[in-house]
């Protein structure tokens, strides 16, 4: 699914949603055991109101996108939780941030720090002791077999992906799939990248349920102005977001990761 579309955000939110039942489904179960924590009776009827926006947040993920076993789990959880919680009390009153795992989330093999969507799908990472490391994003052959293409087909927009730095151009990709690779810098030798808008509307996908507020850099061009940042933040802010944060490419003299060896 592309990044930036409803259907995208559906299934982030579904997702989050369940971690995010479940997490407070266990809290209730250990308040049984252990007593709710400080302040919980006091701030009992307020908590509960907490639960319940969170479990109405639930009904407006879109059913038609998001798997029934996967939307029903999370009713399941959020149905757990609130009946636990109501008889037992909870023994975190928070229980989820959405936290970056950073660089050291490519040493496990993961493609992205998490909400945020990939950088670009050929990436290079500058090391502190000197040098460049060149990174591939390992799922997009398991995106394009998704999509139904073969493996000679597969074969050859990997074999173009990784000699122009870019899929837009790539030999047998249908134009209706380009949206699927869209990351958050424009490639070296493409033109496509995910806008500000999509940043924010992921995050506000996934903000009703988590507790505290999600890292997820919202990436601006090397063009943006400071109305264009300006916008970001206002956006953010009716949106419901609880934290956002910005980053102008090349707004440094030097960053992490860059799209080409050369920048």
């Amino acid at each position: 699914l592309p990044y930036d579309s409803d259907e995208g955000r559906a299934m982030a939110g579904a997702i989050t949603s369940l971690m995010h039942g479940q997490a407070y489904a266990s809290s209730a179960r250990i308040a049984a055991q252990m007593g709710p924590f400080a302040g919980y009776a006091v701030n009992r009827e307020p908590m509960l109101g907490v639960i319940d926006m969170h479990r109405k947040s639930v009904h407006e993920i879109d059913s038609s996108v998001v798997p029934r076993d996967l939307l029903a789990a999370s009713h399941d959880a959020w149905n757990t939780a609130r009946t636990l919680g109501g008889e037992y009390g909870y023994r975190n009153s928070q229980v989820t941030v959405l936290a970056p795992t950073g660089t050291i989330g490519f040493m496990m093999d993961c493609d992205t720090t998490g909400v945020e969507p990939e950088i670009a799908l050929v990436k290079y990472k500058k090391l502190v002791g000197g040098g460049m490391l060149k990174i591939v994003n390992q799922t997009v052959p398991q995106a394009l077999k998704k999509l139904g293409y073969s493996t000679t087909e597969v074969d050859a927009i990997i074999a173009y992906l990784d000699k122009q730095e870019t899929i837009e151009g790539a030999p047998y990709l249908k134009a209706e799939h380009l949206p699927v690779f869209d990351c958050a810098f424009k490639p070296a030798n493409g033109t496509r990248s995910i806008s500000a808008d999509g940043h924010l509307k992921m995050i506000a996908a996934a903000q009703p349920f988590l507790s505290g507020a999600i890292s997820n850099t919202v990436n601006l061009p090397n063009s943006a102005t400071v109305e264009d940042i300006e916008k970001a933040y206002m956006d953010a802010w009716r949106l419901g977001l609880k934290a956002v944060a910005v980053y102008r490419d090349g707004c440094k003299r030097s960053q992490p990761l860059n799209t080409s060896k050369t920048e």
